[in-house]
């Protein structure tokens, strides 16, 4: 089936500072800082949820259609959708905006720090779910507030089940908005923290928010995952990564996995591997959509870590 993938596409500028922040920003100095950090290398790298997703998606053999807005520098990233085979029926530019940027810096301890621009994100209400012909499933990943509530009421008025992923657009909203798109969810995906979050900002515990979908999957970073479906756990172990090099774009990689397992009408635990797999082979790379994919490499290693055949 085709899935669409509501989300953001976005630059990432990533820049590594060759030492430690901590040497150059004084405590005490903090309420006047000015600060100029020497960049030792600096790279550009495909972006946004909805790229990454739909990356990951393509590769193992699914329909993914992109649902998101560029600005007037978009034209290459949809350029790069279009040669890969992903479909950008919902793709929209909006004129006189710039696509989604993010600009990193990041020191020798990993600390970080970011500036984000949403720019063409903020239109992403202008698209409709209904401008894209033979949805069977969708993901709402981080976007624009009003296209990430517009789409889920779209999606629960067409009757297409969709994952709703909340990840970093979560401060956007309020307790009530949340639980107003987890009541049209059919699944609710959330890293730890996020799950954390969710479970105080909507006032309800994990365990009950688990309760309003048919599967609640909270992604733990080595540590695996855990999926609550159905009043069962399904504690899903991290696969065997052979570099640990960049966690960027790990958790939506792992939301591909999700999304393949649903579309095939997967049990729990073949679905959470097949994530962790993905999750796996994408921190052995550096950059989002740069990680080689193909069956036979994720067969191998679904093999290796769950001791069973996967396709």
């Amino acid at each position: 089936m085709r899935t669409l993938v509501c989300g953001s596409l976005a630059y990432d500028t990533i820049m590594v500072f060759p030492d430690h922040f901590s040497r150059h920003i004084l405590p005490d100095q903090a309420h006047v800082l000015s600060v100029s950090f020497q960049i030792g290398e600096m790279r550009r790298e495909w972006g946004g949820c909805a790229g990454n997703i739909a990356y990951n998606l393509k590769q193992i053999g699914c329909e993914p259609v992109v649902m998101a807005t560029v600005g007037d520098d978009g034209i290459e990233y949809k350029e790069r959708l279009a040669a890969l085979g992903i479909a950008i029926d919902g793709v929209r530019h909006v004129p006189g905006a710039y696509t989604g940027q993010a600009f990193i810096i990041t020191d020798l301890d990993d600390n970080q720090i970011t500036a984000f621009h949403p720019g063409a994100m903020n239109y992403s209400h202008q698209s409709r779910v209904s401008d894209v012909a033979d949805i069977g499933l969708g993901i709402i990943a981080p976007d624009g507030k009003e296209g990430m509530r517009s789409h889920a009421a779209q999606f629960a008025q067409a009757g297409i089940p969709y994952i709703f992923d909340p990840g970093q657009g979560m401060t956007l909203f309020d307790g009530p908005e949340l639980m107003s798109m987890i009541n049209t969810a059919r699944y609710v995906a959330v890293n730890d923290y996020e799950g954390r979050m969710l479970a105080e900002r909507t006032g309800v515990p994990l365990a009950q928010l688990a309760e309003h979908v048919e599967a609640l999957i909270v992604t733990l970073g080595a540590d695996g995952s855990v999926i609550h479906s159905g009043g069962e756990t399904y504690n899903i172990p991290a696969a065997k990564c052979t570099a640990v090099l960049d966690p960027t774009g790990c958790g939506d990689a792992y939301r591909a996995g999700i999304l393949y397992g649903i579309a095939h009408g997967w049990d729990w635990e073949r679905t959470g591997g097949l994530a962790s797999v993905l999750g796996a082979i994408k921190i052995a790379s550096r950059g989002a959509q740069k990680h080689a994919l193909s069956r036979d490499s994720v067969a191998t290693l679904y093999k290796a870590t769950f001791g069973s055949d996967l396709w």
